[in-house]
């Protein structure tokens, strides 16, 4: 007789939890029991582990525990709320809340488990604060609302675990500040409150356990890693018989074999990085889908109904493809998709790891993707990510100071609840990581912003909205100056704004369309570019308009080009590294490897040690191009910084255009030394006279604003629109400037212009090294690298993904001239054979 061998759980694994395991056929994982036993000894733990390695349920373990008739012994089950879960999407918490019920209601728990977000009735909310589940599902905003209200100190007060999910996707933003701030007040109201943190994409454990830990004392935090998946299959798709794109990002070469892909997979995910190219390649594959197979689509501008349906059909297994953006990065657990498809360059490993985890959703089975690069750059850089994947390389953003915007929020938030004590909240604030830094004096400036708005704003009485009762031991105890004013923090509260579209027309009202604020603001009055197929001349932007019109002049600079996923400085340094490792040429196709080889024989290939800059003569201009990979947030503020310095120096500049991995510049006269335009006093000088005289100071104090509750969106029974909130904030904006330069909201507003708006951190490393690094070669045509970024010149007003098409004949035309010509041996010479 054959015996089936049982599977042993951990000794610290309750009964329970064993026997409902070994019910679904599954095990205690390593990294699982090790959550539980940092939990039995009091610690908090971060949690690194492959998507499908049951990181969810390894962070509850503890809360499940506690419930568990065995450990109770006898005793009553906890009373109360004992979890905080807390995700960075609405979605994902009642995705958690749907996988967890089943196995509390199999193992027969007593506990109630339940949601709170922005789309909870309000009856249910305020039922949750006199009867709260024993475990609460939420998002950073509605934990700190929550935290406002004056029963939560009691409410808290029993509190055992906040377990943080997908901790990566927002801690080192300004959500995660508020987060921070919220953790250290729980940890104030329940000391003996434990915290735990999950990723699958985290680059650097020890930066997200110093987060984790309250006072950055590493030593009460343990990193667990988690057990290791079956290794993902990942491939890159290829022009049949055809050669690899020069231009364009929507790879439409690829509908037919993708539509393919679709036919023999039960479900496959399509990832865009915009949301314009999920609509736009939704579109083709619908117009491909001679079968009529369902086909979805889910991003962030459709409607909450529109979306829940499409993750309804997708949970039901009732879709065979379904096109996406970041909007499902962080997904609902879907265990049968069978393939990802990743449409454009992936711009980050961690990210493309992420989105690669959708696929199986089971640790042991592989997930396959598919990458489909749109231009021959997208292909070194999917080619960098997939091995990046196969090595195990992750990357991330790194941590910055916390915002003082959001620290000020969280001050009236505390304000609330109830009266505090200003060196007890400071003491609180010091202890989470991104405010550590947070002293004396920059405490007393922020005091007094929420105290009076400022030294400019003090005598309005509507800025006025805490008091201090006295001035005793630890600096006195501040309180709301009205009741009302809670009301109006619960109603502005949060740290996610909407992205405003802003309207182009004439003076005389003719509409042009629509840009976004975030490209309108990097203009100045005489700024010209492209759009609606018209170059037009910017006059003033005003009250969310931007008012243009007609020029004769060149369009300076590149239109709108929407939102755009940034490229992590690891993943450029290993496309720079395989640049010039000719010897792994030979992995490329044999367009990729002509390419580079020409480049090569032409002229030279930039490297991690070398800043290449390439000029040369092209249709009556001289062009200079400079090949940074910093991004294109990065090479798009230095394209206008380079600009303004060109026009200072009597170099006629015409204009740039940028992308991820360099930017070209043109004019008339030839730059014969790029050493000047790439000196670091750049920073200094011309970089702060465009950040005041473009409006991207203005909509960084807009921003800083309205989360630091200076200007309220919301008032009862009506909302601000955007062109209300801009004029409110521009009038403070402008006696702010005049008569307290150092505001604290004007200082706020900066830090967001150099880091967010500018990435200017990435700017300041390019710029430090670049005289000593630099190689600067002239050329007598355009060079093949330089075609990519050249074929989109004048072509940025076309949405991105139309354009493909009327690229390939400027794109042939500009790899003619740069690809062959008399001067060139055989390919073979070329490629020392």
């Amino acid at each position: 007789m054959v015996r089936c061998c049982k599977v042993i759980a951990p000794p610290n694994i309750p009964p329970e939890i064993a026997d409902w395991f070994a019910s679904r056929g599954w095990r205690v994982r390593r990294h699982q029991a090790e959550m539980l036993a940092a939990s039995d000894a009091g610690k908090h733990a971060m949690l690194v582990a492959d998507t499908g390695a049951g990181k969810t349920l390894a962070g509850f373990l503890p809360t499940l525990a506690a419930f568990c008739p065995s450990r109770l012994a006898g005793k009553k089950a906890p009373q109360g709320l004992h979890t905080l879960y807390v995700s960075p999407l609405k979605a994902l918490a009642h995705d958690v809340q749907r996988n967890l019920v089943v196995p509390v209601e199999e193992m027969g728990l007593d506990l109630r488990i339940e949601t709170r977000s922005g789309d909870t009735p309000s009856d249910r909310k305020r039922r949750q604060r006199s009867r709260p589940p024993n475990v609460l599902l939420t998002t950073p905003e509605s934990l700190s609302l929550l935290l406002s209200f004056p029963d939560s100190l009691d409410l808290f007060a029993g509190l055992r675990r906040v377990v943080v999910d997908e901790i990566h996707a927002f801690a080192t933003q300004k959500r995660g500040d508020l987060l921070a701030l919220t953790l250290a007040r729980l940890q104030a109201i329940a000391p003996d409150m434990q915290r735990a943190a999950l990723s699958a994409t985290v680059a650097d454990p020890e930066a997200f356990r110093a987060w984790i830990a309250p006072w950055g004392d590493l030593d009460v935090v343990e990193v667990i890693t988690g057990e290791e998946a079956a290794e993902p299959e990942v491939e890159i798709l290829l022009p049949i018989e055809e050669r690899v794109p020069w231009g364009g990002h929507a790879a439409t070469w690829s509908i037919p074999q993708l539509y393919e892909r679709i036919r023999d997979n039960r479900t496959t995910l399509v990832f865009t990085n915009t949301r314009f190219l999920a609509e736009y390649i939704f579109q083709h594959l619908w117009d491909a889908n001679e079968d009529n197979l369902p086909i979805g689509i889910h991003h962030g501008s459709l409607s909450k109904e529109a979306r829940r349906k499409v993750e309804g059909a997708m949970a039901r297994g009732e879709l065979r493809a379904l096109v996406a953006t970041a909007s499902l990065d962080l997904g609902v657990d879907w265990g049968d998709i069978d393939l990802v498809v990743q449409m454009g360059a992936p711009k980050g490993s961690s990210r493309l790891l992420q989105r690669i985890g959708r696929a199986n959703h089971r640790l042991d089975q592989p997930s396959r993707a598919l990458l489909v690069p749109g231009n021959r750059f997208e292909f070194l850089e999917a080619t960098a990510a997939m091995e990046a994947v196969e090595e195990g390389k992750r990357d991330g953003e790194d941590f910055r100071p916390g915002g003082l915007d959001v620290l000020a929020q969280h001050v009236i938030c505390c304000a609330c609840a109830a009266p505090f004590e200003e060196a007890a909240l400071l003491n609180e604030v010091r202890s989470c990581l991104p405010y550590a830094w947070v002293d004396e004096a920059t405490w007393q400036r922020v005091l007094q912003f929420v105290a009076t708005g400022g030294y400019a704003l003090r005598a309005y009485d509507k800025f006025k909205r805490i008091t201090r009762d006295n001035d005793g031991a630890g600096g006195g105890t501040w309180r709301l100056t009205h009741p009302e004013q809670a009301q109006r923090h619960r109603m502005n509260a949060g740290i996610i704004l909407d992205a405003e579209m802003l309207d182009v027309r004439f003076r005389n009202g003719r509409s042009l369309g629509r840009v976004e604020e975030r490209f309108a603001a990097s203009l100045r009055t005489g700024d010209t570019f492209q759009f609606a197929g018209v170059n037009v001349e910017v006059e003033s932007l005003k009250d969310m308009e931007l008012i243009v019109r007609a020029s004769s002049k060149a369009a300076m600079i590149p239109s709108y080009g929407g939102l755009r996923l940034p490229l992590t400085t690891h993943l450029a340094d290993r496309v720079r590294a395989m640049l010039v490792d000719r010897t792994g040429w030979a992995r490329f196709p044999d367009d990729v490897r002509e390419w580079l080889e020409v480049q090569d024989w032409r002229s030279e290939l930039p490297g991690p040690d070398n800043l290449l800059v390439e000029s040369f003569p092209h249709g009556g201009r001289e062009y200079t191009v400079y090949y940074t990979f910093v991004g294109w947030n990065a090479n798009q503020s230095l394209g206008m910084l380079i600009t303004k310095r060109m026009e200072d120096m009597g170099l006629l500049p015409g204009g740039f255009v940028a992308n991820d991995y360099s930017l070209a510049v043109w004019g008339l006269k030839p730059v014969n030394d790029p050493r000047p335009l790439l000196s670091p006093d750049i920073l200094t000088d011309e970089f702060i006279d465009w950040v005041q005289d473009s409006h991207l100071l203005r909509r960084a104090f807009r921003e800083v604003a309205v989360i630091g509750g200076l200007v309220e969106r919301q008032h009862p029974g009506r909302r601000k629109s955007g062109k209300q909130v801009t004029f409110s904030t521009d009038l403070i904006y402008d006696v702010l400037r005049k008569y307290e330069p150092d505001h604290v909201l004007i200082e706020a507003a900066w830090a967001d212009a150099r880091a967010r708006m500018t990435d200017i951190g990435r700017l300041g490393d390019l710029l430090d090294s670049a005289a000593e690094r630099m190689t600067h070669v002239v050329l007598d045509r355009v060079s093949p690298l330089a075609v990519p970024v050249m074929v989109m010149i004048g072509r940025e007003s076309v949405p991105q993904g139309a354009q493909d098409d009327e690229l390939l004949l400027e794109a042939e035309s500009l790899a003619s001239a740069a690809m062959r010509g008399d001067d060139l041996p055989d390919l073979a010479t070329i490629a020392g054979e």
